[in-house]
């Protein structure tokens, strides 16, 4: 319990099992195109229109917005953050760097904190402009439906989720807080990776990335523990466990690691992700999905399946990706009925 009072002591943790969900495009002026921070000089926060709020989290706020001298085009998820926020900077980083890698939310403008003076350098984002995907987030989509997901849309999930993350950590990139709420939908079927305030360019591949940021609720149990399971990390690996605990979600309707409703605190985590058994999939579920979970959630980093594997996998190769993506769809279709 020693080690238990410890770690409540350490900062930057989010609890909560949500975060926001983000979405569509415009960028400095009349033209929506993707544009580099460069090329929209003197754009400005007051350029945009303010449609609707989409979610609030420890990272910042985002609206559904329209560039005003673009009204005709598509909305953007305008994404504000704290003053002096650096996961902000690191965000816009990260999604230039990806920004050719599939199942990736796109980012299209990088909005100024304040107008920097020639030759100055450039100054902290206040938000930014990203892809508006229509059928917000996983998270969403799990509240709307009331209920559980079957394992052909969670298929589509997973091997595109899988595909986003394979690109990112071709980039060593690692994104450090996937769940539910950080993956994005579009109404075709269509999941993007959203949300990179706690992602990491590794300089070389092993870089140590074990700090505490990210939601504590999907931390493997490397990340949460790092002095128990020293000499057995990956950085890649921990994208995988989260990965795999949000899939399962998916299945359960509930959090995994604990009952249905019960909010986690830092000592049920501990106990749960470091002290306990591997979760795993019901009897219930097919043998394919089961073996899938338990492959993403080896609990020792060195043992689990790597992006790579889990592509080949029974549960995603042996599928037809046009027919699981049908599936999803007909999920996200089905929630938007049900709020009219």
């Amino acid at each position: 319990m020693a080690l238990v009072r410890q770690r409540r002591q350490l900062p930057h943790l989010t609890l909560p099992l949500d975060h926001f969900a983000l979405r569509p495009p415009p960028a400095p002026a009349p033209t929506v195109a993707a544009s580099t921070s460069s090329e929209a000089a003197g754009l400005r926060l007051s350029d945009f229109e303010r449609i609707s709020l989409l979610g609030q989290g420890n990272g910042g706020t985002v609206y559904k917005a329209r560039h005003r001298r673009a009204a005709a085009q598509p909305p953007v998820a305008l994404k504000l953050f704290v003053a002096g926020d650096p996961s902000a900077a690191r965000e816009a980083e990260i999604l230039r760097l990806a920004a050719d890698a599939p199942h990736v939310v796109r980012l299209h403008a990088v909005v100024p904190s304040s107008s920097p003076a020639a030759g100055a350098e450039q100054p902290p984002p206040a938000a930014l402009a990203l892809e508006l995907l229509p059928g917000g987030s996983l998270a969403g989509l799990l509240r709307r439906l009331g209920r559980s997901m079957g394992e052909r849309p969670i298929a589509a999930v997973a091997r595109q989720a899988l595909l986003g993350l394979d690109a990112l950590h071709a980039l060593r990139v690692v994104h450090r807080d996937l769940k539910p709420s950080n993956l994005l939908l579009g109404s075709h079927g269509e999941v993007k990776i959203a949300d990179f305030g706690a992602g990491k360019v590794l300089r070389r591949r092993l870089d140590p990335c074990a700090s505490y940021v990210g939601t504590a609720a999907y931390m493997s149990p490397e990340r949460f523990d790092p002095e128990a399971y020293s000499g057995d990390y990956d950085p890649y690996a921990a994208d995988v466990w989260s990965l795999g605990l949000a899939i399962l979600e998916l299945y359960l309707g509930h959090f995994p690691l604990l009952p249905a409703g019960q909010r986690p605190d830092w000592a049920a985590l501990m106990c749960a992700i470091c002290f306990g058994d591997a979760p795993e999939a019901p009897a219930a579920a097919s043998e394919e999905f089961r073996d899938f979970v338990a492959r993403c959630l080896e609990k020792k980093a060195g043992q689990r399946a790597s992006v790579a594997e889990l592509l080949e996998h029974p549960f995603i190769a042996e599928r037809d990706a046009e027919e699981a993506k049908r599936a999803l769809a007909a999920l996200v279709a089905e929630a938007e009925l049900g709020d009219l």
